[in-house]
């Protein structure tokens, strides 16, 4: 468990030392601020050279226009863009 003082899940937690402690190489993401806290974990987390997975439809923001500007213009470029839907498929087999 990390408890996140900043936007993102990565900055001053630890998540990274336990992530690699792990030997975790891609992570998941959603949350309730596409464009705010999703936003910045995915960068740090691109740039961390984890395998990013972010996953559209199990996330939110407050503001519909920054949710879209994120999704369609940020995120392909930190990761892969996915539907929960596909998500559990790819967990399944």
């Amino acid at each position: 468990m990390v408890t996140k003082l900043r936007w993102g899940a990565f900055h001053e937690t630890g998540l990274h030392h336990q992530l690699i402690d792990m030997r975790v190489t891609q992570v998941v993401l959603c949350g309730i601020a596409t464009s705010i806290g999703v936003e910045s974990t995915a960068r740090s987390a691109y740039e961390h050279g984890y395998d990013v997975v972010l996953v559209e439809d199990a996330m939110t923001d407050p503001d519909p226009e920054a949710h879209r500007h994120s999704v369609k213009k940020i995120f392909p470029r930190l990761g892969e863009v996915t539907q929960v839907s596909e998500m559990l498929k790819a967990l399944e087999g």
